[in-house]
């Protein structure tokens, strides 16, 4: 989550608040909580002048001081090689102590990479256990590591529509060589800041459905278009069983933006299963005065069948101002299995991830 140490440049910035890791271990009918923000060399260096150094979000030219790594690490936690990464998209992760979250150093998962960019939601291929990322580089430089010697020889460049994308569902190449590719787009900026013509969106008139993209390598045409619309409903932070990523899949969960809920702004307020194809849906709503955070799933067991298990999220209650902790059943949207009642207001956050216990602990 994204919480300033220190009174901010600018007054209103929600996206650059130094990261803040959340743990919540539940074991034998308890929940203990823990919290530790990340010590990026933002952090200590503005701990040890007692004030603000980093300017606006990122314009390093309002900065008080020039810094090496100039990151905050609030944007995702990642549990790889027996770490936590805490990422965001402008730098390489700090790695974290997954138990007591004390930071670690920033991660260079020793040596392999050379890049100072490094994507905030890389992905684990569940076959092989390789974390595959990218990062942003102004050369356009690509590292790769080839499955066989060969040589990189052609490529196909594809024309979409115009739009806006912020997180993905999953990906996959089918038998026949295609790629289907899930997410949830919108046709306009979804961001409240105006763009470079100043104009800025109207957040009523925006729609984020799910569309799925079939990509042909070897199709002559030069337009890709939506290969389908998957739900009629407005969503964002789509997340699935992590056992079928980047593989065939039926299951995604999602945040919802339900006006029929009745509420003043059809705000991220509601959880939704889907099964695909055909679209089935069913919805867990909280409350009118309530907002859901990304969910993540944990697998019944390990043999357990696709999106079967428990969904993990924090829920920010606007009528008390307080934080909660829900888990549902997938089996059972209709109500929370559990509802744990925080004592204090955690600042909103934007993604997390579930780690079973016995990958932090390896038996001996």
């Amino acid at each position: 989550m994204h919480d300033p140490q220190a009174p901010p440049f600018i007054e209103k910035d929600p996206f650059n608040g130094d990261g803040n890791a959340s743990k919540f271990c539940v074991h034998r009918g308890r929940v203990h909580f823990k919290e530790r923000l990340v010590r990026t060399e933002k952090f200590v260096r503005e701990r040890e002048a007692e004030r603000t150094l980093m300017g606006a979000y990122r314009n390093k030219f309002t900065d008080a001081v020039q810094l090496k790594i100039r990151s905050t690490a609030n944007t995702n936690v990642v549990f790889f090689n027996g770490k936590l990464l805490a990422c965001k998209e402008d730098s390489p992760p700090y790695s974290m102590n997954p138990d007591t979250l004390e930071t670690i150093d920033l991660e260079d998962f020793d040596g392999q990479l050379p890049s100072f960019t490094f994507t905030a939601h890389p992905k684990i291929d569940p076959a092989i256990k390789e974390l595959v990322c990218f990062g942003y580089e102004a050369k356009g430089e690509v590292w790769l590591v080839a499955p066989v010697c060969a040589m990189i020889h052609d490529f196909a460049w594809f024309r979409a529509p115009n739009a806006f994308s912020g997180h993905t569902s999953n990906a996959y190449e089918t038998k026949d060589g295609k790629i289907l590719f899930v997410l949830p787009l919108t046709n306009k900026n979804v961001f409240w800041w105006p763009d470079a013509q100043g104009n800025a969106p109207n957040p009523m008139d925006i729609r984020a459905q799910l569309v799925r993209f079939g990509i042909d390598p070897k199709s002559t045409e030069l337009d890709l278009t939506y290969d389908e619309f998957l739900m009629d409903k407005d969503c964002e932070f789509s997340r699935i069983d992590d056992r079928f990523a980047m593989t065939h899949y039926r299951h995604a969960f999602f945040d919802i933006m339900n006006s029929a809920h009745g509420t003043d702004f059809p705000s991220i307020g509601t959880v939704m299963g889907g099964g695909f194809p055909p679209p089935i849906t069913v919805e867990y709503f909280p409350g009118p005065k309530h907002l859901v955070q990304e969910v993540v799933l944990i697998p019944r067991s390990a043999n357990a069948r696709e999106g079967v298990g428990c969904l993990l999220f924090l829920v920010n209650n606007y009528e008390t101002m307080s934080s909660e902790l829900h888990i549902v059943d997938t089996t059972n949207f209709s109500q929370a299995q559990v509802i744990v009642y925080l004592p204090l207001r955690l600042r909103p956050g934007l993604h997390g991830t579930w780690v079973d216990s016995q990958e932090i602990f390896p038996a001996a």
